[in-house]
């Protein structure tokens, strides 16, 4: 498994892409948080709060998770070089999990830079360092937990095609599904009282959740049973092609 998990890490930095995914995060985070006019704006708001950027981020991360995923299983079956891993004396599970591991490293990288937001929105409060830390920390472990599901979820979905946008497509399709499809269906009021136990089904509302500072086990199990379930449909695919 660990020669996986360098193998992977390697390749993100031995190329542009690792580069690129993390500049690519901070750049478009940025601009929206302090330069761009809008809601996301934090100079214009009048609030020492980084509400924004855990609003923006799960957004930006629909689309740069699979685009960091999709190559994982799906490069090694377009090469002819998975026959060569399955066969070596190694489970599905340490392959799976390498692979994983390899890419939610990446994501923590990414995420790593934008501590240096809340040194700025300490120093902007008034009165200096008026910035809600339980919150702050929840939110990011809340963001740490949706990273950490998209990427089984991108991972799962490089394994049913040898095409890298096929499976960044179905990648993206599931992660927007899980993290606002049962939320926004909700909003319909189409099942009543029931809506509420599909609003419970996707990801948003346990993210809102954990964002509130507020660490409910109920939410950590269900990021833990996502993820879990995928890493699961990754190995039973990985052990079909074999």
């Amino acid at each position: 498994m660990y020669a996986i998990l360098r193998k992977e890490i390697h390749s993100f930095f031995a190329s542009p892409i690792g580069y690129l995914v993390i500049g690519l995060f901070l750049v478009v985070t940025g601009l929206f948080l302090w330069v761009f006019e809008g809601q996301f704006n934090v100079v214009n708001s009048g609030f020492a709060d980084l509400a924004p950027f855990f609003q923006l981020a799960p957004w930006i991360f629909i689309f740069l998770i699979p685009a960091v995923t999709m190559r994982s299983f799906s490069e090694e079956q377009k090469m002819g070089t998975l026959e060569l891993l399955l066969t070596k004396p190694m489970s599905t599970f340490k392959l799976a999990l390498g692979k994983y591991l390899g890419a939610f490293i990446l994501v923590v990288l990414a995420l790593l830079p934008t501590l240096i937001y809340v040194a700025a929105i300490y120093a902007l409060g008034n009165p200096v360092g008026n910035l809600d830390v339980g919150v702050t920390i929840g939110s990011y472990l809340g963001l740490l937990l949706l990273g950490a599901t998209f990427v089984s979820i991108g991972v799962y979905c490089s394994t049913l095609s040898n095409n890298q946008i096929v499976a960044f497509i179905i990648a993206v399709f599931l992660s927007f599904l899980f993290y606002f499809g049962f939320e926004g269906i909700s909003n319909y009021n189409l099942m009543g009282n029931a809506d509420v136990y599909i609003s419970g089904l996707g990801m948003q509302s346990h993210f809102d959740s954990i964002s509130r500072g507020v660490i409910d086990t109920r939410d950590l199990i269900y990021f833990l049973s996502l993820i879990g379930c995928f890493l699961y449909l990754t190995i039973d695919r990985l052990h079909k092609m074999r």
